[in-house]
């Protein structure tokens, strides 16, 4: 009901409307209205354009999407552009999925920082929320998955009403959208509606395809293990030799593996979209649906979803225009069965000793359990706008209505089978929602023929509301009763045990009121120069640090038009360059309270309790951590140059840019106050500093009147990340298992370095000063253990023997395609690589250190079935003592840190273009465009790493065997219009 109400409240609004807001341009004069004449096919309106300052060959480039069945926006533009990477950590449709561009600009050690350093979504000029905000995870022991729907809201937009998507990276392209836009913004304009009358029809069919695996059961797994057992073993420890191994005539570990009949599955991928089209000059619309239905290939995952849009232009008058458009969508997910994840939101760890059994037939019996479960993930959608511009000579006020809103809710039901006797039960609702007021006013003034200069001016407000209900309990007495029910009178639970059922709120407001105005300069047809200035006050920052103010200036100079305006090689050429601060926005408003009370009652295993000794009560966030008073705005700080150029009549395109943007006086977590009894006091003065280059190469390989067209096309970007400083002028701050230290980057792995194996008590080092022999943290090492390097020579292998190496995120990413076309066919095939990242496999760690997983039973100790599953290369690592003190099978060390660079052919595609045959075979036939293909995704991939494939990974750059398999897919599809 909640979206009904806000679709109603919006439509009510619809007095106060803005002319449409085009995607941001770069053509010599941005502000000023663009009048056509008409075409059969479109209507005149006024296009207002977002103030962008820089200048490029080819304005701002447009992203081509591939043809391929993406399941989400960030899906789709995964190695389609220099500076963006997009991190696909599961194939499973419909789950988080992250962008970052250029880089990251703070490190990342939980589920909130990735969600802060994402991009800014704009969609049609409406800054969506496009993700679901993470003080979700304060109510949370971990931060596997956030508790609701967790569904990637960016999967609801569809993508066959996308007519382009655009990167903007540069300061002076994104500052015009504020603090929230301090990461980059991807902006998207969707198709719009045209005067003449048409019928679109979109859709496409596939079948995604699991790689072959190999698997194993308790045979192989005992194998495995007696090789440790006869080396090292004591009498003892045979004894407690692993219970689920001991009888090799039990089938349920040692029969067959066969569990993959069950868990991986063909799967089908399919989409069907219909819109329509029409109007007059004076007034069009355009009407949209679609429904895409994406099955997973492993776990019976599904995405299904169901997308509405209607855009609607009209010019009633010669000053006036006016355009509105709706976008709403509406997601069911059906997710993974993970152990884990099923346990961490139960809250509850059962003894997990016996793994799950590799015998399909045991296995089914699972399966055969969660149908008696509930599981339901729903989440809506919903985008929209009003414009209005009004024309007066030289002046035009521009007023602008837009809304972004979202929901979620998930109703979860474990029955007893699942858990030990004990039911357990879950419900969410959550809502997401952004109103935006925008109006500007400009003018252009020209001094004489050769000067230009265009003003212009705006405010906008902004209101940001995210809230959630959640509650769960146990204990309902019967699995035929899957509710938490209510009594009608006094709403106290009927089913459920009273004292097990525990309810969390929230809610968080951002509002955001903002002035900016800005100036261009235009000499000639050559040079422009552009200042913009804006001030942003936001609620989630201090009373003394409310405001933030912007400058942001940036040059073009056309060479070509100025210098080689004769010369026929170079058909264009130009340099940019760029300076700018910008505030950074503060998602959570705790920052602006100061020194704040909260529920922390509890202990390490369950933080939220909200009492003691019966008694409610508050206390100081000693476990969240102290935030002190005259916390200053953090601030990206960022100059760029850039060069475009064309040569031999646009055979040759490319675009370099050089940047160095640094993010200044961060808030850190930094360990402290301990005498307070708080872990640690958010300070600010963390710099942080990316730097690079973008190269992105277009080529014709072929003379324009050869039949055959070949064009190659080249993103590539470098970028370095740099930590400058620490508050209170630290070089450096331990953080968990992590180290950020003053000169080196934020994403890089923190390890011990192994140089393998000690064979002999004698191989130990000896310390001279003492004769005591190395150990590790005062446990004297032997044979059995790993020669850890002592980089400090004090003959104590400690966190002070550590070594940063390594990056989680690559240093060189970039896409690489080929089209080939012959008349009316075309063949193209799209790489997209990844250079000087790393992986450290947790997951090989833990197939090695059974001993310790197994001894302590935690969340840590968790087998899914894809234990079962073999992964990687078990015979390259040393045979050290399992039970050995030291741990030797920790996963920080060097040994499982690989190399996980890669080249993977993402798509290859043929496609005909039919429309001129079936308009000469069928006389009566006006079809505008029919357009077959077909595809392969996910073709190959060339990596050195051990492991699984080196995308699923989390943001911690840890492999830990999560994550499905991402699919071949194999699609034909057709894109028609009448």
């Amino acid at each position: 009901m909640r979206i009904v109400y806000f679709l109603g409240l919006f439509l009510l609004m619809g007095s106060s409307v803005r002319a449409q807001v085009s995607p941001p341009s770069s053509k010599p004069k941005p502000q000023k209205t663009i009048t056509q004449k008409p075409k059969p096919d479109t209507v005149i309106v006024s296009m207002p354009v977002k103030p962008v300052l820089s200048t490029s060959v080819k304005d701002l480039q447009s992203i081509s999407l591939p043809l391929f069945p993406a399941s989400s926006l960030n899906q789709a533009l995964k190695g389609t552009a220099a500076g963006l990477y997009v991190q696909e950590q599961s194939g499973e449709p419909g789950v988080y999925q992250y962008m970052h561009i250029r880089g990251t600009l703070l490190p990342l050690f939980s589920a909130e920082d990735l969600v802060r350093s994402q991009p800014l979504i704009v969609i049609d000029g409406i800054p969506v929320i496009s993700n679901e905000h993470p003080f979700a995870y304060d109510v949370q022991l971990y931060d596997y998955s956030r508790i609701g729907p967790s569904t990637n809201l960016l999967a609801g937009i569809d993508l066959d009403n996308v007519e382009s998507v655009q990167l903007l990276k540069d300061i002076s392209q994104y500052a015009v959208y504020g603090p929230k836009a301090a990461n980059g913004v991807i902006y998207v304009k969707t198709k719009t509606g045209k005067t003449k009358k048409a019928i679109s029809f979109d859709s496409y069919f596939g079948i995604a395809n699991p790689a072959p695996v190999t698997t194993f059961n308790g045979a192989t797994e005992n194998k495995f293990r007696e090789q440790f057992y006869n080396r090292y073993a004591s009498m003892a420890q045979m004894q407690n030799y692993a219970a689920f191994l001991k009888d090799s005539l039990n089938t349920v570990y040692y029969g067959p593996s066969n569990w993959t009949d069950s868990y991986y599955k063909k799967a089908a991928v399919y989409s069907i979209n219909a819109s329509a089209t029409g109007g007059t000059e004076r007034a069009n619309f355009k009407f949209s649906l679609g429904k895409v239905g994406n099955n997973g290939v492993a776990d019976d995952t599904r995405l299904d979803k169901y997308a509405v849009g209607f855009n609607l232009n009209m010019k009633p008058v010669k000053w006036m225009t006016a355009t509105a458009n709706i976008m709403a969508s509406r997601m069911d997910r059906k997710r993974n069965r993970y152990s884990r994840d099923r346990i961490a939101e139960g809250r509850y760890l059962p003894d997990l000793s016996q793994p799950l059994s590799p015998n399909n037939d045991i296995y089914g019996g699972m399966l055969t359990a969660y149908k008696e479960a509930v599981d339901d993930n729903l989440t809506n959608t919903l985008n929209g706008y009003f414009n209005m511009g009004l024309t007066f000579g030289k002046v035009r006020f521009n007023s602008f209505l837009g809304v972004s809103y979202t929901d979620g809710s998930r109703d979860l039901y474990n029955p007893t089978t699942l858990l030990e006797t004990i039911a357990f039960a879950s419900n969410y609702f959550g809502y997401s929602q952004r109103l935006v007021i925008d109006n500007t006013i400009n003018y252009s003034y020209k001094i004489n023929d050769n000067n230009t200069i265009d003003f212009l001016g705006g405010q906008s407000i902004n209101w940001d509301t995210y809230r959630y209900n959640y509650a769960y309990g146990y204990r309902n007495g019967t699995d035929y009763i899957k509710v938490n029910l209510l009594n009608k009178d006094d709403l106290q639970p009927s089913i459920f045990t009273r004292r097990l059922i525990f309810r969390f709120l929230d809610k968080t407001v951002n509002n955001q009121v903002s002035f900016y105005g800005k100036a261009d300069y235009k000499y000639k047809n050559w040079l422009t120069v552009s200042g913009l200035l804006r001030a942003d006050g936001i609620s989630n920052m201090q009373p003394t640090n409310r405001w933030f103010y912007s400058p942001v200036v940036s040059a073009s100079w056309n060479i070509k038009n100025h210098l080689l305006i004769k010369n026929k090689t170079v058909t264009d050429l130009k340099l940019r360059g760029s300076f700018g601060i910008l505030g950074r926005n503060e998602l959570n408003d705790r920052y602006a309270q100061g020194s704040q009370y909260v529920v922390d009652f509890g202990w390490s295993g369950e933080p939220l309790v909200p009492s003691y000794a019966g008694t409610v009560g508050l206390v100081r966030p000693y476990t969240k951590g102290y935030i002190g008073y005259d916390i200053p705005w953090s601030y990206n700080e960022q100059i760029s140059v850039g060069f475009d150029f064309s040569l031999w009549k646009g055979r040759l395109n490319g675009i370099i840019d050089l940047y160095a943007n640094t993010a200044k006086d961060q808030l850190l977590g930094v360990p402290g106050l301990a005498e307070y009894g708080y872990t640690k006091a958010y300070k600010p003065g963390m710099d942080v500093n990316n730097s690079g280059v973008d190269l992105t190469l277009t080529a014709d390989l072929l003379p324009a009147r050869n039949k055959v067209k070949w064009t190659i096309s080249l993103g590539a970007n470098y970028n370095r990340n740099t930590l400058r400083s620490l508050p209170d002028g630290r070089k450096s701050i331990i953080i968990g298992n992590r180290l950020l230290q003053v000169g080196n980057s934020v994403d890089q792995f923190w390890l011990l370095e192994n140089n393998g194996i000690y064979s002999a008590d004698n191989e130990v080092e000896i310390n001279p000063a003492n004769q005591r022999k190395l150990n590790y943290e005062g446990v004297d090492l032997k044979a059995g253990d790993p020669r850890w390097k002592d980089l400090n020579g004090d003959f104590t292998i400690n966190e002070k023997d550590k070594k940063l190496m390594g990056h989680m995120m690559p240093v060189v990413s970039g896409n690489f395609s080929n089209t080939i076309s012959y008349k009316k066919i075309s063949l193209g095939f799209d790489f997209y690589y990844n250079l000087g990242k790393n992986i450290l496999n947790k997951e090989m760690a833990n197939r090695f250190d059974f001993i310790n997983r197994e001894s302590s039973n935690d969340i840590n100790s968790i087998k899914e079935i894809t234990f079962w599953q073999e992964q990687g290369n078990v015979k390259k690592y040393p045979l050290y003592n399992v039970w050995s003190s030291v741990i030797p099978y920790r996963a920080e060390q060097d040994l499982f840190l690989e190399n996980a660079s890669f080249l993977k052919l993402r798509t290859a595609s043929l496609g005909y273009d039919m429309t001129q045959l079936i308009n000469r075979s069928f006389k009566k036939a006006d079809v505008n465009r029919f357009f077959i293909y077909a595809t392969v995704n996910n073709v190959f991939t060339l990596t050195p790493y051990s492991g699984r494939d080196p995308e699923l990974v989390d943001y911690t750059g840890y492999d830990t065997g999560y994550g499905l398999p991402i699919p071949r897919t194999y699609t034909v599809g057709v894109k028609m219009s009448l």
